[in-house]
């Protein structure tokens, strides 16, 4: 095995035994000492990859933005673009330790040590563009505030998950996505585009979401 690709794996082992170690105890019950074991390296190997463990966490927070990759595979950015990335994001909640790891770090991020609003603006001017460009089209209702309605979209989504996570472990997650889209399209969608879109996520939403890495290593 070529030495960048050797390295590239044991990058993707720490990552992943990082994604293991955050998701169960979180970003302060995590040691370095937990990474090293959970992930089969030397520390000198961690060290090697990562310079602490606060640079593991950010990659891993990173790593829910993946699900972007992919958010205009159909008809461009929208509202059903919005639809289909929760629809990922539920996914990958479930089947993506280093996704689900990353959503757990921000929260134990922010109650811990001050306000990490980062991701949450990101994700809110994602979802602002894609409803600014459907209101252009005519998708979205004229007098509809994009970004108000995409923070009420990404709080009402992390409550969403957070319940779901408590009462099901996540296994309902998707029928929860759907459910808050199908109270919430009548409100922003005009009447008679409403039949356009799919609360449920497109179809090419229910095939396999790739996983960390994939694609490309973050």
């Amino acid at each position: 095995m070529a030495r960048q690709e050797r390295a590239e794996v044991t990058r993707a082992a720490i990552l992943e035994g990082a994604a293991r170690a955050f998701d169960a105890e979180g970003y302060h019950g995590t040691t370095l000492g937990d990474i090293v074991k959970e992930s089969g390296v030397t520390k000198g190997a961690l060290y090697f990859h990562f310079t602490s463990k606060e640079e593991l966490a950010q990659v891993l927070i990173d790593e829910q933005f993946s699900v972007l990759d992919s958010a205009a595979d159909v008809g461009g950015l929208g509202v059903q673009s919005v639809i289909d990335i929760l629809h990922r994001m539920a996914r990958q909640l479930v089947e993506n330790v280093q996704v689900r790891a990353g959503i757990r770090l921000v929260t134990d991020q922010s109650s811990k040590t001050g306000i990490v609003s980062e991701p949450y603006t990101k994700w809110i001017e994602v979802f602002r563009k894609c409803l600014v460009e459907a209101q252009q089209r005519g998708d979205v209702k004229a007098d509809v505030d994009c970004e108000r309605v995409a923070a009420l979209i990404v709080g009402s989504w992390t409550g969403l998950q957070l319940s779901s996570q408590v009462l099901s472990g996540r296994a309902d997650l998707p029928e929860r996505t759907t459910l808050m889209w199908q109270l919430l399209l009548p409100s922003i969608v005009p009447p008679r585009r409403l039949a356009r879109f799919h609360p449920e996520g497109s179809t090419h939403v229910l095939e396999r979401t790739p996983a960390a890495g994939e694609q490309g290593r973050p």
